[in-house]
């Protein structure tokens, strides 16, 4: 059983109608976690009171709080298949993607989903296997954007960047070495890749890329975390879309 701990990613996921049931757990709970289940109610979502005790055995970080998921998030990127998503793209000229080779940090992982909500992503795409699995640490970091984000597992991310290209999407590699990612055309149908921090990008998704993108710094160490790097990037396919969009 997974359980979601955080104030605002349990609010958050109870608000996506995500929560099913629950049960959402309540201990000796403060104001803020007596708020939390009246917003459960109202969604009606069952409030079971439960011992200090028993919360401390099943969800040790919580604070009063618990809301049981049944795995629900044991596997971020289960909400749509990439074949689902195509298809349903009809028409649409402008969507964004971003593709994540490696990125098992659920810190990372869950900074990264709370910018592809402020950003607009349309879809986040991960491997099967090196993925990041701490669903509680991933939905805190997150702020409950883990609820909203659009995502999709894939046992294979080249033949995943290899069907992007052929429903018209542009694949742009994120790489130190690249072209300053302003001087580069993010509009109408784009993926961004990001690799892991320590080795990047893998070799055979490199070779699917159509250009390999650098976010400009001047400072000392190597490089930006990737979680920092995807809000850049992603904040830049922002601006140039909402330009676009500009009479």
């Amino acid at each position: 059983m997974t359980y979601l701990t955080g104030f605002h990613a349990i609010e958050e996921y109870i608000k996506s109608g995500r929560a099913g049931r629950g049960p959402l757990l309540l201990a000796k709970a403060g104001p803020r976690a007596r708020e939390i289940a009246a917003l459960a109610v109202e969604h009606k979502v069952r409030v079971d009171r439960v011992g200090t005790s028993e919360l401390d055995r099943i969800a040790p970080d919580h604070r009063g709080i618990a809301l049981e998921t049944e795995g629900i998030l044991a596997a971020p990127g289960t909400d749509i298949s990439l074949e689902d998503f195509i298809a349903g793209l009809g028409d649409r000229k402008d969507s964004l993607v971003l593709m994540l080779d490696g990125v098992t940090d659920p810190h990372n992982y869950g900074a990264i989903l709370r910018s592809c909500d402020q950003f607009a992503v349309d879809l986040v795409v991960s491997g099967k296997r090196r993925n990041a699995k701490h669903a509680d640490v991933i939905a805190k970091t997150s702020a409950g954007a883990v609820s909203y984000v659009p995502a999709a597992e894939t046992a294979n991310l080249s033949r995943a960047a290899e069907d992007l290209k052929k429903a018209g999407f542009w694949i742009y590699g994120a790489d130190m070495k690249g072209e300053p990612v302003y001087t580069v055309d993010l509009a109408g149908r784009a993926v961004i890749v990001l690799g892991d921090e320590g080795n990047g990008i893998s070799r055979l998704l490199r070779e699917h890329c159509d250009a390999m993108v650098a976010v400009p710094a001047r400072g000392q160490v190597d490089s930006l975390n990737v979680s920092v790097a995807a809000g850049v990037l992603l904040y830049e396919a922002a601006r140039q879309r909402c330009r676009r969009a500009s009479p």
